[in-house]
């Protein structure tokens, strides 16, 4: 299962580090919505995220979302915003993320995905052969039967993961 290990992990887009993009060539971040930058309740972006994506765009970073989730949900998230996005998505399939990619002119070589699941974002990434950060999840879906399934096999694999990567500071573990 070493095939889904991130090549980065935090506990949350607030603890990555400042330099982290441009350290490693992400100039591209393909970022899943739900569950990774606010939960599933929240219908527009938080100050917390409003905040990262000023972070992103001091850092000259540009972000694409990506979400599973319908059009309505995504559009409602990024009205007022100037960001591309991609609903109905088919993570972990590349297919429509490949399209967009094409469409913005992004090159694969300085994009990243950032998500809270091993089995849709980063199974998405490796699929891009991009780099994923993976983050923990912000709420726990631990009411519906699908997510404890999918959760409970993303944890027998962190598990191998976190045993061979020491904590690197006290925000974030990485193999790069």
């Amino acid at each position: 299962m070493k095939f889904l290990w991130p090549d980065w992990y935090f506990d949350s887009f607030s603890h990555i580090p400042e330099g982290f993009f441009k350290k490693n060539g992400i100039k591209t971040l393909i970022c899943d919505i739900d569950n990774t930058l606010v939960t599933y309740d929240d219908p527009i972006p938080t100050p917390k995220a409003l905040s990262f994506f000023k972070r992103l765009e001091q850092e000259n970073v540009s972000l694409l979302l990506v979400s599973n989730n319908n059009a309505q949900r995504v559009n409602t998230f990024i009205e007022g915003t100037s960001f591309p996005a991609i609903s109905k998505a088919s993570k972990p399939l590349k297919g429509k993320i490949v399209k967009k990619m094409e469409e913005l002119c992004l090159q694969k070589a300085h994009c990243a995905v950032m998500g809270d699941q091993l089995l849709t974002d980063a199974l998405a990434a490796k699929n891009l052969k991009v780099p994923v950060i993976l983050l923990n999840p912000i709420k726990s879906d631990k009411g519906k039967p699908f997510f404890k399934l999918k959760r409970a096999i993303e944890r027998v694999i962190l598990m191998g993961y976190l045993k061979k990567h020491p904590l690197n500071d006290e925000k974030g573990r990485g193999r790069r």
